[in-house]
């Protein structure tokens, strides 16, 4: 990463991946993580992966390192209006990409509404399942392309769909027929790295998994099994000038057209 310097790693973020055989040097134990390398003078310099993930704001170095998320009134964007009273809120969620993906889903929560259905009683649902809105966030940052200049994660959230832009196209053999079969990183250290972080400590996060990674294959069944059988639409996704994909999650919708917020709502 130019410009970077081992120092400006944070030594509490990078060393929560030591174990208790891990008594190398720092710059030794940051190689062997992949999250350092030795540049053409033979120094340790950080790698993107090692601001990525250790710095307190990778937008030092990489400016559009982080997740744009705004919240909508209604369907669409109103365009041409110069206010924002048609947003209901707005973050960009910066920081390790960890604490990114974390972040970007209390967003979805806090943001989301509860549909009521009445069919035997009543029975409330969240307009998203959020262990595969999870998955979405942890795959849009774990394998976009950071060489795009300008390009960032942006999530927005509608009334009737929540819409995930992730930049960068397809990678290696992958097509969007094959994406519910295959797996393939684009960014292997940074996925490798995010498999030794644990899962947020979320009462909304309901999962057995251990690590914000599991190389199961399991990913992308999960948010499309997941979102249609909350919605019944399968989720939508697209690539757009071979730059960019679009991941589209439908709502789910109350029967009785009752909508309430959620408690998490409360802000």
């Amino acid at each position: 990463m130019p410009g970077a310097r081992l120092e400006d790693l944070n030594p509490s973020l990078w060393s929560r991946f030591m174990t208790p055989r891990s008594d190398e040097d720092a710059a030794t134990f940051l190689a062997k993580l992949g999250m350092a390398e030795l540049d053409g003078a033979g120094l340790a310099k950080p790698t993107v992966a090692g601001v990525l993930m250790a710095s307190d704001d990778p937008r030092r170095w990489l400016p559009n390192a982080y997740v744009q998320a705004v919240a909508y009134r209604g369907n669409d964007i109103q365009a041409g209006s110069a206010s924002t009273a048609y947003q209901l809120d707005a973050l960009d969620v910066t920081g390790p990409l960890d604490r990114q993906v974390a972040d970007a889903c209390r967003f979805v929560a806090r943001n989301m509404k509860t549909a009521a259905f009445k069919h035997m009683g009543r029975t409330d649902r969240p307009q998203y399942d959020m262990a595969a809105i999870f998955e979405a966030l942890v795959n849009a940052v774990a394998h976009r392309d950071y060489s795009i200049r300008g390009a960032k994660v942006r999530l927005r959230l509608f009334e009737n769909r929540l819409e995930l832009y992730s930049p960068g196209a397809l990678h290696n053999s992958l097509t969007i027929e094959n994406l519910r079969y295959r797996q393939s990183a684009r960014n292997e250290a940074l996925c490798s790295l995010l498999a030794r972080c644990p899962m947020p400590d979320e009462p909304w996060l309901t999962t057995s998994r251990q690590h914000m990674i599991e190389r199961r294959g399991e990913g992308m069944p999960i948010i499309l099994d997941n979102s249609i059988e909350l919605s019944g639409k399968e989720p939508k996704i697209e690539l757009f000038d071979h730059a960019e994909l679009r991941l589209t999650i439908y709502a789910a919708q109350s029967d009785a057209e009752q909508i309430a917020p959620t408690a998490s709502s409360n802000r």
